[in-house]
């Protein structure tokens, strides 16, 4: 395959002798006497045989054997990622979880980024009849407006959750795949990579493999920056959502009304899928405002707005739209609550 060294960065640096700094417990590569040696930590992962069959899998793509092998002999194990990914969820109510997520700050620093970068919104909305103001929000939420982006390297965080957390090896194992083709696409270091506890990056917080599928460069200037460069970012997240089946000019959600019943109730609880149209939830008993066609099809979802009191809505095809970025019936709604602070109609 004819492509740049994954690794080529390190490994030049390496065969000139040099030394690759690390913290307490990471592994260091330095050169002793004629050649480098590898001095890998205990647990070093190299030598599992997952990791082997891991390498063996990704030489077939293309890959360097000795480059993987870099890798995995530099990356660092971290263990505080296993601890925050099985720290207990809590099953916050609707109204906790919006005074956390949609407060008057989120919504302040929103309309400066607004104004601050009113052009290229403007322009990527146009380009993608995706409203600014979801781009906006998705900032807002993840990473409140690209301050707070992660400080984790990608490189390390996917080796910790792809062979030291079982539960979602296979997810982890194939994001780490996907991170090292993209790796050599973006012809970097996998070092130079940063972003969140779970692998995920930039302003957005991008997967690797959503990078490789809905980054874009925006301003064509060779990179896909979803770190630094807000028309990168803004696009991206516009190219993710319309190619995601965003409807343009078309709502997230309307409030519904109904007598609760069990058989709604179940329907409420069940997966979120687009599988009832708005006419079908209308013979079951759901008022659904009149503006919406017998024939869209929406979820019926619950909001706990105060203790023991209740909100039903129906969630569109926009609603899902968001959801397949996120999977969380509160993160969607709370999105299309600063949207609409924002200035949005969603």
């Amino acid at each position: 395959m004819n492509r740049k060294s994954l690794f080529a960065a390190v490994i030049v640096f390496l065969s000139l002798g040099g030394r690759v700094s690390a913290a307490p417990n990471e592994i260091q590569i330095r050169n002793e006497t004629q050649g480098t040696v590898i001095a890998a930590a205990p647990e070093s992962l190299l030598a599992r045989a997952d990791v082997q069959r891991f390498i063996d899998a990704q030489t077939k793509k293309g890959l360097a054997r000795g480059e993987l092998e870099t890798l995995f002999a530099n990356a660092v194990n971290k263990p505080g990622i296993i601890a925050a990914m099985d720290r207990p969820s809590t099953s916050s109510p609707w109204y906790r979880f919006r005074a956390n997520h949609v407060s008057g700050k989120r919504i302040k620093d929103g309309q400066w980024f607004q104004q601050e970068y009113a052009s290229v919104l403007a322009a990527v909305s146009r380009q993608y009849g995706v409203p600014e103001t979801l781009i906006l929000a998705i900032l807002g939420i993840e990473t409140h407006y690209g301050t707070v982006t992660g400080s984790f390297r990608v490189a390390d965080a996917l080796t910790t959750l792809g062979f030291n957390y079982p539960r979602r090896a296979e997810f982890f194992q194939q994001e780490l795949a996907e991170f090292l083709q993209l790796v050599g696409e973006e012809k970097r270091s996998p070092f130079d990579f940063q972003g969140s506890y779970a692998g995920a990056m930039g302003m957005p917080q991008f997967m690797p493999s959503s990078y490789r599928k809905w980054a874009v460069d925006w301003d064509k200037d060779g990179k896909r920056d979803i770190w630094n460069n807000v028309g990168d970012t803004a696009a991206s997240i516009a190219n993710y959502m319309k190619q995601h089946g965003w409807q343009t000019g078309k709502p997230m959600a309307v409030r519904v009304g109904m007598n609760i019943t069990p058989q709604l109730q179940t329907l409420i609880d069940d997966k979120t899928e687009l599988k009832y149209t708005a006419g079908q939830w209308r013979r079951m008993g759901v008022f659904v405002p009149m503006q919406i066609a017998d024939a869209d099809l929406g979820v019926l979802y619950q909001l706990e707005v105060t203790p023991g009191e209740y909100e039903y809505w129906l969630g569109l095809n926009n609603f899902y739209t968001v959801w397949q970025y996120n999977h969380s019936r509160y993160y969607v709604h709370a999105v299309r609550d600063i949207a609409n602070a924002l200035g949005g109609e969603l």
